[in-house]
């Protein structure tokens, strides 16, 4: 009998028990997935085969459409989309070229939640992969909401008009994913991301209580640009201009911008300046591991680097204040976005090495013990199978990760969710297959 022809008047109960019959019967595993297709088309509209968006065409867009299409057993429709449909276009041929198959494109404004549910509905989609720029991530977590349809992000809503990036309203949100049945997934890039989950996997496998946190990022790449950053411009200045903070003892402490430097030996790589600056993870790890006494964050910068800024910041171009220019209204930021080299194309020039990890000290069977888990990274290698650098690389791997742990189960819920809060042995299963292997040191 051809199922997929049949025009039977029986309702989705009884489809699962036809099946359920043949099934134990015959053992046909193709009857499974004929019946699981009918039968959820029937009851919900939708056919089971696992649909994904992704929303956003730069660096990490890319690296996201390639591994999502590496696992074509998970991600059977991929659908690429972003403001300009050109991107998606170009990307879209370079997944084919390499023999991954077929990627839908199309236009969306992610601003614009009415257009991004638009979207959706088209698709039929089982989940939206939003690695477009943070200002929209309310936007297209309501779209989400107004569709049932599951939602993964890799960095917080940041508001445009001010250099402040928090979690606050994307948890506010969390009732409103509850009540449509769907998982809201947030940060699900290296940090935050990978950080939060070797945190929760140092807690579950090493530690009774974990007492410190430092978590540190190290990207020794060198692109040959005398200044370029290696993300978004506007985001990357906003982030690292802005005050440092960090907690301890149940407060935040906030200090002045690159106020302070330590030196950190990075595996692989080695000693490098590394300065103290605000990262969103902290936020939700505060709440989520108990008997936490102090986190920080650190990134690397050269003092190349760190003088191009200063200059920048000096005469005002990293401002986010509007200003009036031959009767025109500009963001002095946004302008020098568009004069500074796109990240998106640093993938072929970028060379050397990325390390991210957290040191992690606490306390078990009684005793304090140290350890310090990891990840390096070749930025020529993530180019060679992304066609991105290593940064978009080590963002967008992960991406794919969550939105695979969900469609298969292995993740799931209802509400908003930030990474520590699920179980993290399966998502570092997966980051050794996917192309981010991990290391794990026991400190003396």
């Amino acid at each position: 009998m051809d199922f997929t022809k049949t025009n039977l008047k029986i309702s989705g109960l009884e489809y699962y028990k036809i099946y359920l019959e043949i099934y134990t019967k015959y053992n046909l595993r193709n009857v499974y997935k004929r019946f699981m297709l009918i039968s959820l088309k029937k009851v919900t509209g939708k056919e089971m085969g696992k649909t994904a968006i992704i929303i956003g065409a730069g660096g990490v867009g890319r690296v996201v459409a390639h591994k999502t299409a590496q696992n074509r057993d998970i991600f059977e429709k991929i659908v690429l989309a972003s403001r300009t449909k050109s991107k998606c276009d170009a990307i879209a041929s370079e997944v084919a070229n390499r023999g991954l198959g077929e990627i839908i494109t199309d236009r969306v404004d992610g601003d614009n939640t009415d257009e991004v549910a638009e979207l959706i509905e088209k698709y039929q989609a089982d989940i939206v992969i939003n690695v477009a720029l943070p200002y929209q991530d309310l936007s297209i977590m309501d779209a989400c909401i107004k569709t049932k349809t599951h939602y993964l992000d890799t960095a917080n809503y940041e508001h445009p008009d001010t250099a402040k990036f928090e979690y606050k309203e994307q948890w506010a949100r969390d009732e409103a994913f509850k009540q449509a049945g769907v998982l809201g997934l947030l940060g699900s890039g290296f940090d935050p991301g990978v950080t939060n989950v070797f945190i929760a996997y140092a807690q579950k496998h090493h530690f009774d209580e974990i007492h410190y946190i430092d978590i540190f990022d190290c990207n020794d790449g060198d692109h040959g640009y005398p200044f370029a950053t290696n993300f978004n411009p506007e985001i990357n200045i906003r982030e690292i201009t802005a005050n440092g903070r960090y907690w301890e003892n149940g407060e935040w402490i906030e200090i002045p911008a690159l106020s302070k430097k330590i030196d950190w030996d990075y595996p692989e790589i080695g000693v490098r300046d590394s300065y103290l600056i605000y990262h969103e993870e902290m936020e939700s790890l505060v709440q989520n591991i108990p008997h936490l006494k102090r986190i920080r964050f650190f990134m690397t910068f050269s003092e190349k680097y760190l003088t191009h800024l200063r200059v920048l910041e000096n005469v005002g171009m990293t401002s986010i204040e509007p200003i009036n220019f031959n009767g025109q209204e500009i963001v002095p930021l946004q302008f020098l976005k568009a004069i500074l080299p796109d990240p998106a194309t640093l993938g072929e020039r970028t060379k050397g090495k990325t390390n991210i990890g957290v040191y992690v000290t606490g306390v078990k069977d009684g005793k304090e013990k140290t350890i310090y888990i990891y990840n390096v990274s070749q930025h020529e290698e993530a180019y060679r199978e992304t066609g991105a650098n290593g940064v978009s690389y080590t963002t967008g791997v992960p991406a794919m990760i969550g939105a695979k742990l969900i469609l298969e189960g292995k993740w799931n819920g209802e509400g908003v969710f930030n990474m520590e809060e699920f179980d993290p042995d399966p998502f570092m299963e997966e980051l050794n297959r996917q192309g981010l292997p991990w290391k794990l040191i026991e400190v003396e």
